[in-house]
């Protein structure tokens, strides 16, 4: 009765941690995008087919996900769901990434379910929104190809250093909590890898900051060889 108690109060301190971290990255995308400088006039039907659509797409590439075994354990995958909430996010606003990431993750759970407790479900929503968001804000301040390509480093970096961060002080013990896995197990997966993991602090520093790192580097290539590209016949720009 008391594991059973235990249980329930570490699933309801996830669900309100989720609740308050998707909360409040909406509030912060809708407090920058009050501050832009320019805003793009875009009817509210309009809006939602775009970002209906681009999350329709994203929820696909990250049903498409798959391990970079060679950097991190099976259960840390790469996927490209933030290339075209990337492309939201620079034609319509900060905002519209964070429903974007929400949508996303609402409709592969929707249609594939969790296989990590919905710990890497709201892994990849935070760390996804740290990526794009700034990426986007960056942009909307400057409008530029040269502000595009340094807002999309300037969110690398931050969804870099703060996906470690978060993995190393809320999602990794959260993750073998849930699971009733012991830590030094997801540990020992590291060190499988990388002969020098031997913490929680080692096994963030050489298994999940560089995956964070390459995924945003080839996202923010990509976006940079399409957006053009793509952005015309899907948001209209040519007209």
């Amino acid at each position: 009765m008391e594991t059973l108690l235990q249980d329930v109060s570490n699933n309801l301190s996830f669900v309100l941690m989720c609740v308050v971290l998707v909360v409040g990255l909406a509030l912060l995308a809708r407090l920058i995008e009050h501050f832009l400088p320019e805003k793009r006039t875009v009817t509210p039907a309009r809006r939602v087919s775009i970002i209906g659509i681009c999350a329709a797409i994203a929820t696909v590439l990250h049903m498409l996900d798959f391990p970079l075994l060679f950097l991190a354990p099976e259960f840390y995958k790469l996927d490209f769901s933030e290339l075209p909430i990337l492309m939201c996010g620079f034609y319509l606003g900060p905002s519209a990434t964070v429903v974007c990431e929400g949508l996303k993750i609402f409709l592969k759970l929707l249609f594939k379910g969790t296989s990590t407790a919905f710990v890497g479900d709201l892994a990849n929503f935070v760390v996804g929104c740290a990526f794009v968001l700034p990426a986007a804000t960056w942009y909307h301040v400057h409008k530029s190809k040269h502000s595009a390509l340094v807002g999309m480093i300037l969110g690398t970096v931050c969804m870099t250093v703060l996906g470690t961060a978060f993995n190393a002080v809320y999602l990794l013990p959260k993750f073998a909590e849930l699971y009733h896995m012991p830590l030094d197990t997801i540990i020992a997966m590291g060190t499988e890898i990388w002969g020098g993991v031997n913490s929680v602090t080692t096994f963030v520093m050489l298994c999940v900051a560089p995956l964070n790192l390459v995924k945003g580097v080839l996202v923010s290539v990509l976006t940079m060889l399409l957006y053009k590209r793509v952005a015309r016949p899907l948001f209209g720009i040519h007209r």
